[in-house]
């Protein structure tokens, strides 16, 4: 009997300490908060990287320009370069002579009444003859101020023989060197006289561009 007494106080106390002792503590569940808490500082740190190398970018061009270095702007260099290379303006007509009404008495005159004044000297030592061609620059007016021809204008020099022009020209430009400028006063009857064209005294200007042929004196 003493046996099965202490056989049942050994079960019971047994059954007292399983029932007494604690569970084994299981990790508490995440909230949700700190759940999604590195995702937000990812985005966050995502989101403001841009600022941060903006700001290490700007620092940087500072401490270039500080230093006198210069610092390349993406659009400076076609915008430099439009400035330096503007678009060029269109030529207009050549201003008229103050004297185009009449040679001045320091112009030279031939003995066929041809009236002419170096306006700029040339660079060549030889002369055109009748037989050479000639590469031209010029403008006309007749004395009233009213130009009505000018190759200046059309940008574009004029080649022709001496020998198929007015008679005027054909005795003027043999007068010149290439690169020399000059202005001539020639009288109707060496220019369109009896012919059609601008009638009366006419004024050139004629720069001599360049002789064509080896006709030259």
């Amino acid at each position: 009997m003493i046996r099965t007494v202490q056989h049942s106080l050994l079960l019971t106390a047994t059954a007292a300490l399983l029932m007494g002792c604690p569970k084994a503590a299981e990790p508490p569940a995440p909230k949700a908060a700190e759940a999604t808490k590195p995702v937000k500082e990812q985005a966050k740190a995502a989101k403001t990287a841009p600022k941060k190398l903006n700001r290490i970018a700007a620092a940087a061009a500072a401490a270039k320009a500080s230093a006198g270095l210069r610092v390349k702007s993406p659009t400076a260099a076609p915008a430099a370069a439009a400035a330096a290379s503007p678009a060029a303006a269109p030529s207009g007509p050549p201003a008229v002579p103050a004297d185009v009404a009449a040679a001045p008495a320091d112009a030279g005159k031939t003995a066929s009444g041809l009236a002419s004044k170096v306006l700029s000297p040339g660079t060549g030592k030889d002369h055109p003859t009748r037989a050479s061609t000639v590469k031209v620059h010029y403008t006309g007016w007749t004395t009233d101020g009213k130009m009505f021809d000018s190759s200046v204008v059309r940008r574009r020099p004029a080649t022709f023989p001496l020998s198929r022009v007015i008679k005027g020209w054909t005795e003027g430009v043999q007068l010149m060197v290439q690169g020399e400028k000059r202005r001539f006063w020639i009288p109707a009857n060496l220019a369109y006289e009896g012919r059609s064209g601008p009638q009366g005294t006419l004024v050139f200007d004629v720069e001599l561009l360049e002789i064509l042929n080896p006709q030259t004196r």
